[in-house]
């Protein structure tokens, strides 16, 4: 990717194994850039893994566009099976350029630099409907609690309060910075819970909050999952058709 010069930002499990979160993951996710001139130089780094499509729907800037993603298989002997997954428009999370400003970059002990979303993206990225995706957002925050709590600054109070999913955290936050809490409540109501330290209603609450995001995930979903159905039938009838 970056030998192509290609617009992608690491997500994912791999991602999130380098904000301290460690997930195995058999799958390589990014978020790219989709206009012409970026998907031409993507082209070229998959092609040099030696990838292929291997689901619906094809690879083309249309699909990318409305928020689906393209799934490759890799066969060069470096990467053998490797599945790579590419999108570009994800429920809640910024337009790519936003993406891309403020990105995380690191260097691996190789020197290879990698760019990941950043953590903010990540945690706002992982509100699916997928029963994994829960309990990884809530070890996201929770690793970055734990580098960061005896040396906090405002704007990552600001970000625990408004992505914390663990109680006792929340509620000692909540004591810690009761003045951040009653601003951030005006957002995040649950946060009351957390002021008054009443564990049961804010676990409640926090399990209202993620049925809510998995809702309104599988509403998004809705018209692309049909898309997709549409393209799969589309392509067994033409392959019924060569046979």
């Amino acid at each position: 990717m970056r030998t192509q010069r290609a617009r992608a930002l690491l997500m994912g499990g791999q991602a999130c194994v380098f904000y301290g979160a460690a997930e195995f993951s058999r799958d390589t996710d990014f978020a790219i850039l989709a206009d012409a001139a970026n998907l031409a130089r993507l082209k070229k780094a998959l092609d040099e893994l030696e990838a292929e499509v291997i689901a619906v729907p094809p690879f083309e800037l249309k699909y990318l566009r409305k928020g689906h993603a393209i799934h490759f298989r890799c066969r060069h002997p470096d990467a053998p099976r490797l599945r790579v997954d590419v999108m570009s428009k994800m429920r809640g999370v910024a337009p790519f350029a936003r993406l891309w400003q403020r990105r995380t970059t690191i260097k691996l002990a190789d020197g290879t630099v990698c760019d990941l979303l950043s953590l903010t993206d990540l945690v706002q990225a992982k509100k699916t409907q997928r029963d994994k995706d829960w309990p990884m957002l809530r070890r996201l925050v929770e690793a970055h609690w734990f580098q960061n709590q005896t040396h906090r600054t405002p704007t990552q109070v600001r970000f625990w309060f408004r992505e914390l999913r663990t109680p006792q955290l929340l509620i000692e936050l909540a004591g810690r910075c009761p003045a951040a809490c009653r601003r951030a409540a005006k957002q995040r109501s649950l946060l009351r819970h957390a002021l008054a330290g009443a564990v049961a209603k804010l676990e409640r609450a926090l399990a209202a909050e993620e049925a809510a995001e998995r809702a309104r995930d599988r509403r998004y979903w809705l018209p692309l999952r049909r898309e997709l159905e549409q393209l799969r039938h589309a392509t067994s009838g033409c392959r019924h058709g060569l046979r």
